[in-house]
């Protein structure tokens, strides 16, 4: 058969690539063609027009909503997250098989009229909605928050004071470079909690719910209602485009509905909602997280750095460790002490994972099979470049084992990373942005004995796991008669 399948991550980087690869790896064991557009961070190239009329079946591999998904409407759809298909390609594979066998693809019928496909339930589009939310906010974090480090690390922490550079700016002075960075990085952060808000929408309802959504998230800055006004707004701006998209509008302003209409009545309503009703409230709660935040202290914050540490490892760059990162970035704006600390535990917590299966497999590489040592290689730099995906080739190949040990490790990172009291003020960078980290000698300890817990795990776990089954195919000999 002729397949198609579209994989989608929240960053767009590795857990993208890695499905894409893994479902045609199985498609061709299988027997079958597949086409695999993948909607990743570098682009997507995708499917001609030839391509999706000869196709019998697609698979929707995604975390975050597909783009332009009305033109597989006339095939059978099997859909499912990211990680499923790289743990379990070949079952995606029999399915889509299985559903272009009991319902073929009409290759006549118009694709919009022909929809045969069960949507994701209530609970996985919300989580698709706020990943697409979060997987456009990561570049302005990553650019806004490096160039905020590089001007302290030009600067010092006083370049917060500097005058803007548009009232004077010194080409010989590193100061006013150091401005320059600071202020740069500082407008992109400032787009933080607008393109969450609006990318949400945008998942939602599509084009017509942006402007609402962008504009609901400057009212959430605006009335301090920061990261939770941002969630707020992009569902409210969504739900409501969605609902208006359904009004059977006069042809006299059918075509205008989209461009004009739509977003003029929404920016109105929910800006409205969000300055009079809303904003303030969430303001308060905001504030109230944060001062808790601040009055961390002692046992208290190496548990939460703990915590930190187990959703960083559990899923590997999946909901949960994209949670405890956009509740560090979140604090980070503040620029508080406590922020500092939560930052910093959590970029160590990511960093541990791939570390300590490449230590592993460095170790014990009998454990490990050849195509595992080879991600192995990867993962040293993967890890210090705190891509916390590179542990994911490892964890779907033997979760029961690497999930726990690697959880474990994190937890021991995060929770040294807060008691030795490092921050950091940059949301990316790994190993690279060790010189602008306070307390590094501290923060490195943390890292090593997170690392050295997980990767001793691993091994455990696996040496046992390696004996059992060699117990269980070794056949007692019979006894001889002479021995009898």
């Amino acid at each position: 058969m002729k397949l198609l399948a579209v994989t989608a991550c929240p960053t767009g980087i590795a857990h993208t690539y890695m499905a894409a690869e893994a479902l045609e790896v199985a498609a061709e064991e299988a027997g079958h063609e597949i086409v695999v557009e993948t909607q990743g961070s570098a682009g997507s190239t995708p499917f001609t027009p030839e391509q999706l009329a000869e196709a019998d079946a697609i698979i929707l591999a995604a975390d975050v909503e597909v783009r332009d998904k009305d033109r597989f409407a006339h095939l059978p759809t099997v859909t499912s997250g990211v990680k499923k298909a790289i743990s379990g390609a070949d079952q995606l594979v029999e399915q889509a098989v299985a559903a272009a066998t009991a319902a073929p693809a009409d290759r006549s019928a118009e694709p919009v009229l022909a929809v045969k496909q069960s949507g994701p339930g209530a609970a996985s589009k919300v989580r698709g909605w706020l990943m697409t939310g979060v997987s456009y906010v990561i570049p302005f974090v990553a650019a806004g928050g490096l160039l905020i480090a590089l001007g302290f690390a030009l600067g010092g922490y006083q370049i917060t004071e500097a005058p803007k550079v548009t009232e004077g700016f010194d080409w010989t002075s590193h100061l006013s470079w150091a401005a320059l960075l600071f202020q740069l990085g500082a407008l992109a952060f400032g787009l933080l909690v607008p393109v969450l808000s609006g990318f949400i929408a945008y998942a939602i309802a599509d084009r017509p719910a942006l402007v609402p959504g962008f504009v609901g998230g400057l009212v959430a800055v605006q009335t301090s209602a920061g990261f939770l006004g941002g969630l707020v707004s992009g569902l409210l701006a969504g739900g409501l485009i969605f609902w208006m998209k359904k009004w059977k509008a006069p042809r006299a302003i059918a075509g205008i509905m989209p461009v004009l209409v739509l977003p003029l009545i929404g920016t109105a309503i929910v800006g409205g909602i969000m300055f009079v009703v809303v904003g303030q409230p969430l303001a308060a709660a905001t504030a109230g997280l944060t001062n808790w935040l601040n009055g961390l202290s002692g046992s208290n914050a190496i548990l939460l750095g703990a915590l930190l540490g187990l959703m960083m490892a559990f899923d590997m760059g999946g909901p949960v460790n994209k949670a405890a990162y956009a509740f560090a970035v979140a604090g980070l704006s503040t620029q508080s002490q406590t922020a500092l600390l939560i930052m910093a535990a959590v970029m160590a917590a990511g960093m541990t994972p791939p570390l300590a299966l490449a230590l592993a497999t460095t170790v014990r590489k009998k454990l490990f099979s050849e195509v595992e040592r080879e991600n192995g290689r990867a993962a040293w730099l993967l890890g210090a470049s705190f891509i916390t995906e590179g542990a994911i080739p490892f964890a779907a190949g033997d979760p029961l084992r690497v999930i726990p040990s690697i959880m474990a490790g994190s937890a021991v990172t995060g929770a040294l990373s807060m008691a030795f009291g490092s921050t950091l003020r940059a949301p990316h960078g790994g190993i690279f942005v060790i010189p602008l980290i306070g307390n590094p000698f501290g923060y490195l300890v943390a890292i090593v004995a997170g690392t050295l817990v997980s990767a001793a795990l691993v091994i455990a776990l696996k040496s046992v796991g390696q004996k059992q089954k060699a117990a269980a195919e070794t056949v007692p000999a019979p006894r001889s008669a002479a021995t009898v």
